[in-house]
């Protein structure tokens, strides 16, 4: 099935990739000014080079669907700790370079590759549009672990109606992990960015909402946040499931 049958009429590419440059450079000067990657982060055993490791091992996952996509598989063998914890083992420079190395080529490759051409992602087949949306969720989200860390704040920006719309787009994720009926009703989503514009998604007269703003909603949605620690409002009951099951990844 071709990018998880998700509707990604939302995310535009050529916006999304500028954006997934800009969310990795951020986080990038953040890193680079923290000298000590042995420090805890939020998610459990992990540190800062753990969570820079990851991101720099699903950078070259997508590049190795991409270049040579019938070695693939032996990636869904992998275990994501014990990569995380091989790369974090690496000294802080050289793990800095890769990353950085990286995350430009896959972004160069997403850029390049035709809209249409599709490359096997996790049980599924994904495109460009997809990769370049999941991989600024997760830059963003595992950024947000290392932002907690260090203490300093994780400035909101127009990026995050890319996660907002990858969250809308595979709602149906959160009742699938929870083992819960799919809503028969549709759901509308309303969330403040952070110029104060609405951003929505969903039929106007759905009965079933949620409203807030974009930051929490992808807080919540990428689980860096439990859903009383943010500002977001349910109306319905499959709405109201949906936020306290959020999640954007299996």
């Amino acid at each position: 099935m071709l990018d998880y049958g998700l509707d990604l009429s939302e995310i535009a590419l050529e916006v999304a990739l500028p954006d997934l440059r800009a969310e990795g450079d951020d986080l990038d000067a953040v890193v680079s000014a923290e000298p000590d990657w042995s420090r805890p982060t939020p998610a459990p055993r992990w540190t800062i080079g753990h969570q820079i490791a990851h991101l720099a091992a699903a950078d070259a996952n997508v590049l190795l669907a991409i270049r040579t996509p019938e070695k693939f598989a032996a990636v869904l063998e992998e275990d994501a700790d014990a990569v995380a914890a091989e790369g974090a083992a690496r000294p802080r420079s050289e793990l800095l370079d890769h990353w950085r190395a990286g995350r430009a080529e896959v972004a160069d490759a997403l850029g390049e590759i035709p809209l249409d051409q599709a490359f096997p992602w996790y049980g599924s087949e994904s495109t460009a549009k997809l990769a370049v949306a999941l991989r600024l969720m997760e830059t963003w989200a595992h950024g947000q672990d290392i932002f907690d860390t260090v203490g300093v704040e994780h400035h909101p920006t127009d990026r995050l109606k890319h996660i907002a719309a990858l969250g809308f787009a595979g709602r149906g994720l959160s009742f699938y992990a929870a083992q819960l009926p799919l809503p028969t009703e549709p759901i509308r989503v309303e969330l403040t960015g952070p110029d104060g514009a609405v951003w929505g998604w969903g039929p106007d007269d759905a009965a079933q909402r949620i409203r807030g703003s974009a930051r929490d909603f992808c807080l919540r949605i990428t689980q860096r946040r439990a859903l009383d620690e943010t500002g977001l409002a349910a109306i319905g009951d499959d709405a109201k499931a949906w936020l306290e099951n959020a999640r954007v990844f299996l």
